[in-house]
């Protein structure tokens, strides 16, 4: 009691202090000093809510949908894996793959890649690849010509392109960017004289080319005239030619045969249903001034299985193929709606392409024109057989190299550049 009054003598005493309720805690209770009664109560203080912001704020998360690729790469830090029992098991990737991802992304940015090692350049260009990088016209024809620039035969050795006119008119400018090829297979494309890729074939890019198939490309004695200019003339261009097929193209004359003369290198020539007019001439004309010979049976050279898409660029051109693929599926709907208005008469019957066979079977009836070389196909004689022909051998290269110089000096005049040959030339 004695304490009770004087804490209210304190109160009173200092009345004109507005000092709020006093509160007391006593027997580990909380009591508060009623000011004008001067007692204690027993009485639970009101808490005020604590709030850490205003009624009228608000939080929206937000997230950015063009953004995909960010979500991605925090799941791709980790490789999930399954236990024995069939626990989930995760672990982190290397730094390397990491990076070796972050870059694959951003390809298209790498400025050169010059000087770069080849084991990692090529895992690099197989982690853009899975991510399909060289799918991006613009982008992707960028990433590419860096690795082209920095490696050559290594991105792509053998291209096959036959019967893929529809990968060619989409991804020109990507197949223009390969370089150091030595194989290219081009056959039943239908490209005709004037066509780009043509053109490129003169390059110094695809100077390394040794085996080149161009059947049934419509091709004529002015497309020969264009391919071989740069050989003719400044030594350049297929200059490395060793096998080489024209076969199918009826508009090749013998004038058109004059201008294969001067691959000096080849080994292999198919020349088969094309628009010759005297073939024994021409046979005679090819085994005096290249060395080939014809020969009665068809030969390895020709049937389109060596040549195959090989290099780091393989499976890229996988995917141009399956894009153009997909690109055509909706002409099924138009075959099916066309059968259905032929159900109902009211159209004619569409005739479907023809097949290859009758071509095949006219080669066949027609006769093979294939020519060789006898010192690579007859390269397991014995010695013996050698040092007895030698003199014969000795004597027939000293008659035709005579034959050789005697046509040369009565044939310049039909070797001379025309206007059309110096216009071309001005284009190199």
């Amino acid at each position: 009691q004695n304490w009770t009054r004087g804490m209210s003598y304190c109160l009173h005493s200092e009345s004109h202090l507005d000092t709020g309720p006093i509160y007391v805690r006593e027997n580990g209770k909380l009591h508060v000093v009623n000011q004008g009664a001067g007692g204690i109560q027993n009485v639970t203080p009101k808490t005020r809510p604590f709030r850490l912001f205003s009624r009228g704020f608000s939080v929206e998360l937000c997230m950015n949908r063009e953004d995909d690729r960010a979500r991605r790469q925090r799941t791709d830090h980790f490789i999930f894996t399954y236990t024995k029992e069939g626990n989930l098991r995760y672990s982190a990737k290397s730094l390397f793959s990491l990076v070796l991802g972050y870059i694959s992304d951003n390809v298209d940015h790498i400025d050169s890649l010059i000087g770069f090692p080849e084991q990692i350049a090529e895992k690099l260009f197989s982690a853009a690849e899975a991510r399909q990088k060289f799918m991006e016209p613009v982008t992707g024809l960028r990433a590419l010509q860096k690795f082209t620039e920095a490696y050559g035969s290594l991105v792509l050795c053998s291209l096959c392109l036959r019967n893929r006119y529809l990968v060619i008119s989409e991804k020109l400018e990507e197949i223009k960017s390969f370089r150091e090829l030595t194989c290219l297979d081009l056959s039943c494309c239908k490209l005709g004289d004037e066509h780009e890729l043509l053109e490129h074939l003169t390059k110094e890019a695809l100077s390394s080319v040794k085996r080149l198939l161009l059947k049934d490309n419509s091709l004529s004695d002015a497309g020969l005239r264009r391919m071989t200019a740069p050989v003719r003339v400044l030594k350049k261009g297929l200059e490395n030619l060793l096998v080489l097929d024209l076969s199918c193209n009826p508009k090749i004359t013998d004038v058109g045969i004059g201008y294969l003369l001067s691959f000096k290198k080849l080994n292999c020539l198919d020349i088969s249903e094309t628009g010759l007019k005297d073939v024994n001439a021409v046979i005679k004309r090819i085994q005096m001034q290249i060395g080939l010979v014809h020969s009665k049976v068809p030969l390895k050279e020709f049937d389109h299985s060596n040549c195959k898409t090989e290099g780091w660029a393989e499976q890229t051109v996988l995917q141009w193929e399956q894009a153009v693929m997909e690109a055509i599926k909706p002409q099924d709907t138009l075959r099916s709606r066309t059968a259905a208005l032929h159900f109902y008469g009211k159209t004619h019957r569409i005739e479907e392409v023809v097949k290859c066979t009758l071509a095949e079977a006219e080669t066949k009836a027609s006769g093979n024109l294939q020519f060789y070389k006898e010192k690579v196909q007859n390269c397991h004689l014995s010695l013996q057989k050698e040092v007895a022909g030698s003199h014969e051998l000795k004597n027939n290269k000293k008659r035709a190299l005579a034959e050789q110089e005697r046509e040369r000096t009565s044939k310049q005049k039909h070797l001379c550049l025309t206007v059309e040959d110096w216009d071309l030339l001005n284009t190199y």
